[in-house]
């Protein structure tokens, strides 16, 4: 027969099963295939006022009303589907008594190490130096987690890496690596993002053997779970070589179709159209592109965020990172000053001077801003239905921040907000300290010694920080837990590995940021390995 017609409309066991005569009389069922598992990160800078962002409930069960008084009641609708991490550290801190990490630089050595884990080199021991190699210039020594789960995942090995606005990401700012001292930019123009989606849809839905398979994987990997219930059967000889050469028929027919929902009327109700990327790709820079309207109440921002959305539906890519850009001045939003300079609190230079008057409340505006893009996020994925639940139940949607106090710096405390449990794996709506599970974790110090017109603090005690003594878990065990989460697996070393089939428990170079002093010099150490079993729906 030929294999096209074979295959047409028939996967899985109730396939191969009538073939095989000495099983012929047992009954195979196949179940449905669960629904793909999908990280979708939206990553911004400067952290957030602290004291207004965490609910007062650091441990336990959260609702609307915890949220209300924060800068997250925009995501009240969804509580019963978030999860917040408390207690979380991120690694490589910069300080001026260089006792948390390198001292390169403030921005550059917190943003590459965040998703790596790993040192920058060239690495410098003065945190006051301005050399040109090593503040604005140095890389990280290792991969960055979107590139370390798409090697495994993702079609081609990378993930949809989005520059929210098309702003060209320099050193100092970037956070994925593709490898070690290898900057990814990844894609910035929303019609090139789109064009990559196009190619993926199908008018009106597929057939049967046109089902799915958006990676361009080949049929085996659809029907693997099946074909192993097979393989386990007590069949005879030639039974067995004739599931094996049917298994090797189906490795040299490989189809990519589209998913049933991966429609252009989709895309158009998603406003990811052709007209809105071409506006979004032609405005002058001296527009605010991301608060302007594209159309209706679509914002540029909200465009990119859609066509995340949109690919998520069409599983184009289970890896899938939103980056907002540093330094940036939100026109739309009111404000005359660019982000870094509010966060520093001041205008001047060398972060000496007055505060910005109400420069607290300036900063919130933005915050909220970001809270409500997460927010539009999340309503469109639980908006169209996938399997028994939603886009949104089957994906981890995770909000992280560069640092905690944006004056202070500091990485402990971290704010980190996820929305959906990736199809179970955890838990939602709650608050878990990871730390100590404690209830009342502090919120921080955010709004400390910032009156208008007085210098924002004394000497170098960074009073706006959460005391370096707390909320110090490392990051690395919930990159750990991402990782399992998606179907990351790992090698007997624990981590992740291609071909592995162990579940990762070690990420990155170092899991304390003091260990990063030197840059690379101390060895390899993982103090606390495994995942914040903690956050697992099961615990």
């Amino acid at each position: 027969m030929n294999r096209r017609i074979f295959l047409r409309g028939l996967g899985g066991a109730c396939v191969a099963a009538p073939f095989l005569g000495s099983i012929a009389e047992r009954t195979v069922k196949a179940e449905p295939a669960a629904p793909p598992r999908r990280l979708i990160v939206m990553y911004t800078h400067y952290g957030c006022i602290t004291t207004r962002f965490f609910p007062q409930r650091s441990h336990g069960p959260l609702t609307a009303a915890d949220l209300e008084p924060t800068t997250l009641k925009h995501l009240a609708p969804h509580v019963d589907k978030l999860l917040m991490p408390r207690g979380v550290r991120a690694m490589n801190e910069w300080t001026p008594a260089m006792d948390r990490g390198q001292a390169n630089d403030r921005h550059l050595q917190v943003n590459a190490s965040f998703f790596t884990c790993h040192p920058v080199t060239p690495n410098s021991d003065d945190p006051f130096s301005f050399a040109q190699e090593t503040k604005f210039h140095a890389k990280p020594t290792g991969p960055s987690l979107d590139h370390v789960i798409a090697r495994q995942l993702s079609p081609g090995g990378e993930p949809l890496f989005m520059r929210v606005g098309n702003f060209v990401d320099g050193s100092p700012t970037a956070i994925s690596h593709s490898a070690p001292v290898t900057p990814y930019a990844g894609l910035g123009d929303p019609a090139a993002i789109l064009a990559k989606l196009t190619g993926l849809f199908t008018d009106p839905l597929p057939s049967p053997d046109t089902y799915r398979a958006t990676r361009g994987k080949s049929i085996i990997d659809l029907v693997r779970d099946d074909l192993d219930t097979l393989a386990r059967f007590d069949m005879s000889q030639a039974d067995r070589h004739k599931l094996e050469a049917w298994k090797a028929i189906l490795h040299e027919t490989v189809t990519t179709v589209a998913s049933g929902q991966c429609t252009t009327s989709l895309a158009a109700a998603l406003g990811a159209t052709q007209e809105n990327v071409d506006l979004a790709s032609t405005l002058p820079s001296a527009d605010d592109v991301l608060t302007r309207r594209i159309s209706g109440s679509l914002d540029g921002a909200d465009l990119y965020s859609n066509l995340a959305v949109l690919a998520a539906a069409c599983d184009a890519n289970p890896v899938i990172f939103l980056k907002y850009p540093p330094s940036y001045l939100f026109r739309g939003l009111g404000l005359t000053h660019v982000s870094s300079v509010l966060a520093a609190r001041v205008s001047s230079a060398d972060s000496t001077g007055p505060c910005i008057p109400g420069v607290v409340d300036m900063i919130l505006t933005i915050d909220d801003y970001h809270a409500r893009k997460l927010a539009h996020l999340v309503e469109q994925l639980d908006s169209i239905d996938e399997g028994d639940g939603t886009l949104l139940d089957n994906s981890a949607v995770v909000w992280f921040q560069d640092v905690s106090d944006g004056f202070a710096r500091n990485l402990n405390n971290l704010p980190i907000v996820q929305v959906g449990s990736a199809g179970g794996y955890f838990k939602t709506g709650c608050a878990v300290n990871v730390e100590d599970g404690s209830p009342d974790l502090t919120t921080g110090n955010s709004e400390f010694v910032c009156v208008d017109g007085e210098r924002p603090y004394v000497s170098e005690t960074w009073t706006t920080a959460t005391d370096p003594s707390l909320a110090n878990a490392p990051i690395n065990k919930y990159f750990c837990n991402l990782m399992n989460a998606l179907g990351v697996k790992a090698g007997a070393d624990g981590f992740p590995a291609p071909g592995g089939s162990a579940p990762v428990t070690h990420f990155g170079m170092y899991d304390r940021t003091e260990d990063f002093i030197g840059g690379g010099t101390n060895p390899p150490t993982i103090h606390d390995p495994g995942e914040f079993a903690a956050l697992r729906a099961s615990s």
